[in-house]
């Protein structure tokens, strides 16, 4: 059965564009590995994929194995022992298991089977539905915990095409869908946006797992200091409004799109013309905003327990 082996699924959504889905869904991923996590990401962006782009694996493509397609891997999995590979890992609840250090992380991605990064996706709301359900049904992932589902703006044909076939799947596997995570900016024109994305998952039975507030304040590269240049509260206030958990604030950090790119950065945080040779998780404990997103990530597991 499609997905049997992903212990849980969750949703990231956002009536707005523009503001950190994908980077958000990302970081969360990489949190959940830093708590031994194995996570997957499935980018249903169809006409702008932007996963690929932030795994800084533009150049990947997506195999084809007699189970189905075969996922791009980020990074492999490390155990406690320091060994890697995911065959010694699996699932956190399989018996007889070494404990994980880090989780796995592998991703799916129409942009890995795009020619390049400037091919437009010009497609009707049908040719959309049945590459999303391919997606979901002819993808050979390993076993995860988590996996997340990147998702466009709005409540257009991916949102519902994905949650029809989510929820055909959930009848066989009750609770595997986990929920919601939604993201806002703190200004009204966002939220006023995002509040019909609440109301969707009302009106579709997903629960809504905590609202992100991203892009509240910039963050100094030099001390660390976030300043409310824009404004902030306005994903809080809209969480509390609409009685739905509020997961906390982000602010904007100027390092972090160094920290895709790979660029290195010397003892005073400042970007020199060398690349880190690290993989991305690596980088990513050293960035300001790998502690907030720890807390989410330890969030999304604490609804899950």
């Amino acid at each position: 059965m499609p997905l049997s082996n992903i212990s849980h699924i969750l949703l990231i959504l956002s009536g707005k564009g523009g503001v950190g889905k994908s980077s958000t869904t990302l970081q969360l991923a990489l949190s959940l590995n830093l708590l031994g996590q194995n996570v997957g990401i499935l980018d249903i962006d169809l006409t702008g994929p932007s996963i690929p782009r932030l795994l800084g694996l533009e150049d990947k493509k997506i195999t084809q194995a007699k189970g189905g397609w075969v996922p791009v891997e980020v990074h492999p999995s490390i155990s406690a022992s320091g060994s890697s590979g995911d065959e010694e890992v699996g699932r956190g609840q399989k018996s007889g298991v070494q404990a994980v250090a880090r989780g796995a992380l592998h991703a799916i991605s129409l942009g890995f089977l795009l020619p390049s990064r400037s091919s437009a996706v010009i497609w009707r709301g049908p040719k959309k539905t049945a590459m999303i359900r391919q997606f979901i049904s002819d993808v050979a992932w390993p076993d995860l915990d988590y996996l997340l589902i990147d998702t466009p703006p709005g409540t257009s044909d991916e949102h519902i095409a994905v949650l029809e076939e989510l929820h055909k799947l959930s009848e066989k596997r009750p609770g595997q869908l986990s929920g919601a995570v939604v993201v806002t900016t703190p200004q009204a024109i966002s939220t006023s946006d995002v509040k019909k994305e609440l109301n969707f998952c009302l009106k579709t039975g997903v629960e809504v797992v905590g609202v992100i507030e991203n892009m509240a304040g910039y963050m100094c590269p030099c001390c660390g200091e976030v300043s409310n240049i824009f404004s902030k509260g306005g994903g809080e206030e809209m969480a509390r409004e609409n009685q739905v958990p509020f997961m906390g604030s982000v602010p904007i950090d100027t390092g972090f799109g160094g920290l895709v790119d790979g660029v290195k950065f010397d003892e005073k945080g400042e970007a020199t013309d060398e690349k880190d040779p690290r993989p991305l998780v690596d980088r990513y404990e050293d960035c300001k905003l790998c502690r907030i997103f720890s807390d989410f990530a330890r969030k999304v597991m604490d609804v899950q327990s």
